[in-house]
């Protein structure tokens, strides 16, 4: 090989030293011409690796197609084979008997692929053939065969005495397939297993290829019986040539499409609105206009509307003479004004009109004894049995004196429930107001006043608490006066009666100008006429479902009357009296328990006995009407309501749902509740109802992350059992201030940490020390107050900021400090300032939280 730069002729007649030999040899190893020569020989042989790959490809693909062009061949000439074998033996069935044909026994081929050894007696020609008398290998001179064979060599006998076999199965064949409970037909001596004798035609047909095997005709046959004409056809079964007069004969012509009458539309020249307000969709369905056009005439008016807009007659009926069409106002009257008229007509009746008990409601503020004055007037201990000494719901009473019978309501007295008292001072006929006399006037006293003036309702004034020793009656009067509560000894016209419910004094006066009062306003009702009645507590029982206490204003109340609350109804099942005994109709001023409401009735409504008919079209149309009233509850959008939503959208909200023994309780502590709020974090009630808490209130809770109070109520089974994989927080209370408080405390804790800077300390710069691998140290004196090592600092030059950092290093000596107090001299380092001078002032301070 030749390589540049190097000439071994001239130096081969020189002779070399070994070190130069090698120099060279390094030389020729180390230069590029080498490596270069190694690469393209490299790339060479991938080349070539690259081409015997793609040449093996092709060869790969010459070979299988070449293999199927042989097996179609193959099979093509099989087929032809089988169909002239076919026609010889349909022209020979005509001339040869069926006895003439061949039988041959056929032998069980065995399901080893064995070689079959020459069989003497196998051969028909054996007895005779002709002896050869020059055959000289034959010991036997009368033996009769055939000329020998050189190359002949006969195999030998095993142990069993028949040649040897091959003993492993073929590759085709699996070896644990083997069949040796089979007869071995090829022992010595014994006969070959004859299965059945059948034609020659036959057995050569079984003998071909199993590639080459096709179905019988009877399976053809078969086949050709479960389809049909079109698809014989299409398989060549049947030719098409002799059967297609046939195929169009019985061809089904093609059902012609009927063609589709358009009704026209029916022109609306006058329309009929038997409602005050519609809606659009209502609107567009009478007039028979689309609703796009309804809403764009809207639009022309100056009214924005969409399909599911109220608007009222007025509008519409400019809207229907902008499209041609003239409305015409036929309001029926609605289910609610019939039944107003049936309650006027019951009250006008005066023949049937009968004196009543009052109802009184005992109203005042809380601990000033309304719940002890009526268990004195009842003479039973119920205060017992409620949580804290407190009423927590309204519990109505009828009370029997000799003078007559007075149905007293107890309202809660403290601040949570206005809503209670204000519903009862509604359904009273008289109030009572429970004023202790050491006590005095007391805001819920105020609140209570207030109510009884607003529902215009006589006030009977009980002072109470007359035995403790700082009672002072005078100036309780004084008090009541300054809100124009005028006593009748000081020239008004309340009623006030001094009485003490630990000693029971005074208790028969206050019942007696109770009834004196009812006698003056002549209150009188018809038990004849269908019941009326205000629900004044509603609540859910596990056992019973909704039970509504009510008061019966007018009429009477049977079981099985049908009876409608708002947009609760029923049938009455049930009726418990105020002493808890099952009665069977209901009387004017009884306070009843009715089960039977399919759902819980809102507290305050007003229930009517009335038919079915009417019970289902009230609840019908007051369904309607809160749907209505739902969808025009919305107002416009100005530029303020949109900057009060820009200030709320940080706003927290703390999410609770509330589950009290009784709908009048948690409607007061929604109330409460929702008072709860803050610049930065408000409460919201997402859901409130009168049971126990189920798997439904749970999951609500999961979802809109709320915390559910349960009031004087457990979880049942399923719920409990979530509240315990889920997680959620659940509080349960029997005292509505402990409730209202814990919620307070909740709130202040939601709220965003505010922190006051407050000054601790100024030091002045004495001296620097300035170190390499350090920086600059400046040596301090505290000037006032203190330096701490967790403050903060400012470095001030000339009343200006230079840095706003916190300490690196504070020492006293070599000593680290956590402090330094006025008077002591320092060494302080600051990260990432190195820049101080003589007379710089340092000011430390710190964040201190601020309480909520």
């Amino acid at each position: 090989m030749e390589v540049k730069n190097l000439n071994y002729e001239e130096k081969n007649n020189q002779p070399e030293s070994s070190i130069e030999s090698l120099k060279k040899l390094s030389q020729l190893v180390s230069g590029e011409h080498f490596s270069h020569l190694q690469k393209e020989i490299q790339s060479a042989k991938r080349s070539l690796e690259s081409l015997y790959q793609t040449v093996s490809d092709k060869r790969r693909k010459l070979i299988g197609i070449k293999e199927v062009n042989e097996a179609q061949k193959a099979i093509a000439t099989t087929t032809l084979n089988e169909v002239v074998v076919e026609t010889r033996k349909e022209n020979l069935s005509s001339i040869i008997p069926p006895q003439s044909v061949e039988q041959v026994p056929v032998v069980a081929e065995s399901s080893f692929k064995k070689e079959t050894s020459f069989q003497k007696t196998e051969n028909p020609s054996y007895q005779n053939r002709t002896p050869n008398p020059n055959y000289q290998g034959n010991p036997n001179p009368n033996y009769k065969g055939t000329t020998p064979n050189p190359n002949y060599q006969r195999p030998p006998y095993n142990n069993q005495g028949g040649f040897n076999r091959p003993q492993n199965a073929p590759f085709d064949k699996d070896a644990a397939n083997r069949p040796f409970n089979k007869p071995k037909p090829y022992s010595s001596g014994s006969a070959p297993v004859v299965e059945e004798v059948i034609a020659v035609e036959v057995r050569n047909k079984f003998a071909q290829n199993n590639l080459n095997k096709k179905p019988s005709s009877s399976d053809y046959d078969k086949k050709a019986k479960s389809l049909t004409k079109k698809q014989l056809i299409k398989r060549n079964f049947i030719t098409g040539e002799t059967n297609s007069e046939d195929r169009i004969l019985t061809r089904k012509p093609k059902k012609k499409n009927k063609e589709q009458v358009i009704a026209a539309p029916k022109i609306i020249e006058h329309a009929v609105i038997t409602t005050e307000n519609l809606t659009v969709k209502v609107l567009a369905e009478s007039i028979g206009k689309p609703v796009t056009d309804i809403v764009k005439k809207m639009f022309l008016l100056g009214v924005v509307g969409t399909i599911n807009s109220v608007i009222d007659f007025e509008t519409a009926e400019l809207v229907a003479n902008e499209l041609g069409i003239t409305l015409e106002k036929n309001v029926q009257k609605t289910y609610e004004e019939k039944l107003s008229i049936l309650i006027e007509n019951s009250e006008d009746d005066k023949k049937n009109l009968k004196p009543r008990a009052p109802i009184v409601t005992v109203m005042g503020h809380v601990d000033h004894g309304k719940t002890s004055l009526l268990d004195a007037i009842r003479q039973t201990n119920v205060i017992s049995g409620e949580a804290g000494g407190i009423t927590q719901n309204i519990g109505a009473y009828m009370v029997r004196t000799e003078k007559g019978k007075i149905t007293f309501i107890d309202t809660p007295g403290h601040a949570a429930f206005t809503e209670m008292r204000a519903r009862g001072a509604k359904v009273t006929d008289i109030a009572v107001l429970v004023v202790a006399a050491d006590d005095g006037i007391m805001p819920q006293t105020i609140e209570a006043i207030n109510h009884i003036k607003a529902a215009e309702v006589p006030m009977v004034v009980a002072i109470n608490k007359i035995d403790k020793p700082h009672a002072n009656i005078e100036k309780t009067k004084q008090q009541l006066a300054e809100h124009n509560v005028l006593a009748e000894d000081w020239g008004g016209d309340t009623i006030m009666v001094p009485v003490s419910a630990h000693t029971k004094e005074g208790i028969d006066k206050l019942l007696d100008m109770i009834l004196l009062v009812a006698e003056v306003k002549e209150l009188k009702a018809n038990p004849s006429s269908h019941g009326l009645g205000t629900i004044i507590e509603a609540r859910l029982d596990k056992g019973r479902g909704p039970i509504a206490t009510l008061i019966v204003a007018n009429g009477v109340f049977k079981v099985g009357d049908a009876i409608v609350a708002g947009v609760a109804s029923g049938r009455i099942r049930a009726m418990i009296d105020d002493q808890g005994k099952e009665i069977k109709k209901a009387l004017p001023s009884m306070p009843v328990a009715i089960v039977g409401f399919d759902t819980v009735p809102e507290t305050g409504s007003i229930a009517n006995v009335v038919n079915e008919k009417m019970m289902k079209e009230l609840v019908f149309e007051r369904e309607n009407k809160q749907k209505e009233s739902r969808q025009t509850s919305g107002k416009a959008i100005n530029l303020e309501d949109l900057f009060n939503k820009a200030k709320l959208g940080n706003q927290k909200t703390l999410n609770v749902i509330i589950k009290a023994n009784v709908s009048g309780v948690m409607e007061a502590l929604k109330q409460s509740l929702e008072k709860i709020k803050n610049d930065e974090v408000s409460v919201r009630c997402v859901h409130g109802a009168a049971g126990a808490i189920n798997e439904n209130d749970v999951l609500l809770a999961q979802t809109t992350n709320s915390i559910i109070i349960g009031f004087n109520v457990k979880p049942d089974a399923n719920a409990k059992r979530l509240i315990d994989k889920e997680g959620v927080d659940v509080r349960f209370y029997d005292i509505i201030y402990n409730a209202i408080n814990d919620v307070e405390a909740a709130v202040k804790g939601m709220l965003t940490p505010k922190y006051e800077e407050v000054i601790i300390g100024h030091a002045e710069v004495r001296v620097l020390y300035k170190i390499s691998k350090i920086g600059t140290i400046a040596g301090c004196v505290v000037k006032d107050g203190r330096i701490t090592k967790n403050a903060k600092v400012r470095v001030m030059r000339n009343n200006k900021l230079l840095v706003d950092t916190n300490i690196e290093t504070l020492r006293i000596l070599k000593d680290d400090v956590k402090e330094v107090r006025s008077g002591f001299e320092f060494g302080i380092k600051v990260p990432n300032f190195n820049d101080f001078l003589e007379g710089d002032i340092i000011e430390a301070y710190v964040q201190e939280l601020i309480k909520n």
